[in-house]
């Protein structure tokens, strides 16, 4: 190694500064590989030992011309030292790889952040396609941040000269430069990515392998070399604090379906998925598909009818049937799931919600379907809901589903969303024997048999294979006599079976823990009641306040129907409620309805996840009054 070398290393060294956390973004065009660039970002920085939470933003218009604002995509890590529930509020760090990527980040960044940007794609054409009037990195708009220009698409042309890729194909590896860049500035080792893009492109593309390659190292030894201007440095993150075990990175949507898989093996039950692809929802099916080897079976129905009338007859056959969609496809298969109701048959419906109405923003986040889970059925059709707090939290939930699906005979809905579908964050693999078997019994016995006939704890009716000799029957959408399970439309049966099918959800509450608090006293001046994915800005929020002598506390429910034996006495200890969701207001709803509390809503309907500030400034006001 040269002299000259050797003192740019040392330099490099000198630069670094430790931090406990920080926030990084990744911008550019959908087809700049973003999500790539950010998910090899955070599995190295999961080897390195720290605690993280992320944040895929897709454009919603997937075609969108390339270079406008409708096609930015983007991928925001928070890693740190410390635990770490968001995806954090502002990035210190913003990589932008067009003007496009620039306009629609940049106010989000932290005052005196860093913003590199490629100065390479700041041409006229580009800008005007952006909306800018003039060139930022010249009018002085951007005096707020520090801005650090790099020509990368430059650099990236040169850094792949050796490798027989085009001009095209050679500045699409501009990603994987910018990834050993950053890769450089906070210490992350090149040869897990390396590796991953021999493993992924060198038998069939090794060109493309090679250059790769090529630009991620280049882009880890401009940082290493050359002259940065004031404030552009090396930093060190220490490991986090994390309980001994075996880790790795996963996303709500691989989270559910490992736990799908699990309840099942502790059911004793074949899975039958049935789903039709639809965003976000699409990837459960996937991740699903390669677990075969588990009893899965998977089955890609031509629409959202026949993938939830596939798993009602997998059910009535005598397996687990899942079906899975976002808040449209939910909306067709209510038809269905209500039938599930009727014939009382396990049912797990997996919602990941979305912005919208209607078709509304595909890729964007939102807490949009509590309501649908709920009541959206016609007549009174009771039914479970339960919701994923993170990403992690999506295995027990899903585990969970299949145990009160199977004992209580009864359709589940789990309620994900794009944010927690699409994240990932590290995850301690538990240990097997952890979890307590449930095995399903199917009846066998002929004496004294009928269709309807109930348990006396659960009120679950009996779950029969079709074929058992002697215990042959019909069930369908009809109302059914009580016990004899015949076509009925005896006026006081209909009560009967109504009251029946609601006591039997209702009595559920018996079978879930009683509501805890996360954080704070069991009583007090504000709790702030969240469900879902507002748990880490919730949590990060009160947290910051309990230690600044604040009197508030953080309840955050996963079971939603039925709630907790203990709520309602429990919301009833705090002078307010305080509920932060992606809706406008729909738990907010639900709780005065059942409960009678005092309850304000906090409502943010952006796409985009609670900012741990906004959440602290809707508990300042509620504190205030």
């Amino acid at each position: 190694m040269s002299s000259d070398r050797n003192t740019a290393l040392k330099l490099a060294e000198v630069r670094r500064e430790e931090v406990d956390e920080v926030v990084v973004r990744f911008a550019g065009d959908s087809g700049d590989g973003i999500q790539l660039t950010g998910g090899r970002f955070a599995e190295t920085t999961a080897i390195a030992g720290q605690d993280l939470e992320t944040f895929p933003d897709f454009p919603a218009e997937i075609r969108a011309p390339i270079g406008t604002t409708y096609g930015v995509s983007a991928f925001q890590i928070h890693f740190g030292s410390s635990a770490i529930l968001t995806s954090g509020d502002a990035p210190d760090v913003l990589v932008a790889l067009n003007p496009a990527a620039l306009i629609v980040n940049i106010e989000e960044v932290k005052l005196g952040g860093l913003v590199i940007v490629d100065s390479g794609s700041f041409k006229d054409k580009n800008l005007r396609k952006a909306g800018y009037e003039s060139n930022p990195l010249e009018d002085g708009s951007l005096e707020k941040y520090r801005i650090f220009p790099i020509d990368i698409s430059r650099l990236t042309l040169e850094s792949v000269s050796n490798a027989d890729v085009n001009k095209r194909d050679g500045l699409r590896c501009k990603n994987m430069w910018t990834l050993g860049l950053i890769s450089w500035m906070y210490d992350r080792r090149l040869t897990p990515t390396s590796d991953w893009l021999e493993g992924k492109f060198g038998k069939k593309l090794p060109e493309v392998a090679k250059a790769n390659i090529a630009a991620l190292k280049a882009g880890h030894a401009f940082g290493e070399t050359a002259e940065m201007p004031d404030g552009v440095r090396g930093f060190t993150i220490q490991p986090a604090d994390f309980e001994p075990g075996i880790y790795r990175t996963v996303t709500g949507t691989e989270a559910t379906a490992w736990g799908l898989v699990t309840g099942a093996q502790l059911a004793g039950l074949k899975i039958i998925m049935c789903s039709y692809p639809i965003t976000p929802a699409s990837g459960l099916l996937h991740v699903l598909a390669r677990l075969k080897s588990y009893d899965v079976t998977t089955f890609q129905a031509e629409d959202e009818i026949a993938a939830v009338g596939a798993a009602i007859g997998a059910s009535y056959a005598g397996s687990l049937g899942v079906t899975s969609s976002s808040g449209p496809g939910i909306a067709l298969k209510t038809e269905a799931i209500g039938l599930a109701i009727a014939t009382e048959l396990p049912l797990i419906v997996v919602n990941t919600q979305r912005a919208g109405p209607s078709t509304g923003m595909p890729t964007k986040t939102e807490q949009s379907d509590l309501y649908l889970a709920v009541y959206g059925r016609n007549a009174d059709s009771p039914l479970v809901v339960i919701a994923a707090h993170s990403s992690a939290d999506s295995f027990e939930v899903a585990i969970e589903a299949v145990r009160l699906a199977t004992k209580y005979m009864t359709p589940v809905i789990i309620l994900s969303d794009t944010y927690i579908a699409n994240a990932a964050e590290p995850w301690r693999v538990p240990d097997a024997d952890h979890f307590k078997p449930f095995k399903v019994g199917f009846r066998t016995e002929t004496e004294g048999f009928q269709p309807f006939m109930r348990d006396g704890a659960t009120l679950a009716r009996p779950w029969v294979k079709p074929g058992t000799l002697g215990l042959e029957h019909r069930i369908g959408g009809l109302e059914r006599a009580y016990d004899s399970g015949n076509v009925s439309y005896d006026a006081e049966n209909h009560q009967r079976m109504t009251n029946t099918r609601f006591k039997k959800i209702e009595g559920i509450a018996d079978d879930i823990p009683l509501q805890t608090v996360e954080s704070g006293a069991d009583s007090g001046q504000l709790a702030v009641l969240g469900w879902g994915s507002t748990y880490g800005p919730i949590s990060s929020a009160v947290g910051h306040l309990r230690s600044e002598g604040k009197a508030v506390s953080h309840i955050h429910l996963r079971y939603i129907n039925p709630m907790p034996k203990n709520l309602g006495e429990l919301l009833a200890r705090f002078d307010k409620v305080l509920v932060p969701e992606m809706n406008m207001g729909q738990l907010s709803t639900i709780v005065r309805d059942r409960f009678m509390v005092p309850v304000e809503g906090l409502r943010k309907v952006t796409g985009k996840p609670f900012r741990i500030a906004e959440i602290e400034d809707g508990i300042h006001a509620n504190l205030e009054k």
